[in-house]
C-alpha cells in the first residue's frame, strides 16, 4: 500500500469519526439541554401518531430522548453499527440514516399507539441492523454474506425489538426503522453492481 493510499485510509477513517461523534455529541446536548433546562419541552416535537403536527417528528424524533438512560443505551449501538455502515463507503451511511428516518417516521406516524409521542435514534440503529444484514442477501457476495452473518452474531439479538413485548418500547420505530434499512440494502446493492 502506497503512502498516498495509506493517507487517504486515514483520512476516511477520520472523516468517519467526526460524523459519528457529531451525532452523538448532537443528541446528548439536546438531551442534557432538554433535561436540566427545558423540562423535556423539546419531547413534544417526536413523532405523534396521525396527527399532523406529529410529522415533524420524522426530522427531529431521532435527535431527542426519553432521559439519559435512553440516550446512553442508543450510543454504542448508534456508534458501532453506523460505523459498520461506513466501512465500504462513507456516503452509505447518510442513505441508510435518511431511508431509516423516513420509514421509522412514516411507519411509526401511521399505526404508533394514540396519545403517544416517539423519540429516540432507536430506528435509525434498527435501520443499519436491517441494512447490515440484508446487504449480503441482495449483493450475493462472498464478503458481504460473511459480513452479514458476522453483524447477524454480534447483534442479531436486537432483532426482538422489532416485536411489542416491551411497554414503553417503540416497537414500531424499531420495525420499520429495520424494513428500511432493508429497502437500503436493496437500492445500495443495485447500485454497486452496476458500478
Amino acid at each position: 500500500m502506497s503512502r498516498s493510499e495509506t493517507r487517504a485510509i486515514a483520512q476516511e477513517i477520520k472523516t468517519q469519526a467526526i460524523i459519528l461523534a457529531s451525532f452523538i455529541a448532537l443528541i446528548w446536548s439536546l438531551e442534557l439541554i432538554d433535561l436540566f433546562f427545558l423540562g423535556r419541552a423539546l419531547d413534544r416535537y417526536g413523532i405523534i401518531p396521525r396527527q399532523l403536527i406529529g410529522l415533524r417528528g420524522i426530522l427531529f424524533a431521532p435527535f431527542l430522548h426519553g432521559g439519559l438512560a435512553h440516550v446512553a443505551a442508543n450510543t454504542i449501538p448508534f456508534l458501532t453499527l453506523g460505523w459498520l455502515v461506513m466501512l465500504r463507503e462513507t456516503k452509505d451511511f447518510f442513505v441508510v440514516t435518511a431511508i431509516a428516518m423516513l420509514t421509522t417516521g412514516l411507519g411509526t406516524w401511521l399505526i404508533g399507539a394514540s396519545n403517544s409521542i416517539h423519540v429516540g435514534a432507536s430506528g435509525i440503529i434498527f435501520g443499519y441492523l436491517g441494512f447490515l444484514l440484508f446487504r449480503g442477501y441482495f449483493e450475493r457476495r462472498v464478503v458481504s454474506i460473511a459480513f452479514s452473518i458476522i453483524v447477524g452474531l454480534l447483534y442479531g439479538g436486537l432483532i426482538w425489538g422489532v416485536l411489542p413485548f416491551q411497554i414503553g418500547i417503540s416497537w414500531e420505530g424499531h420495525l420499520f426503522g429495520f424494513i428500511g434499512g432493508g429497502l437500503a440494502a436493496r437500492l445500495l446493492s443495485r447500485r454497486q453492481r452496476r458500478s
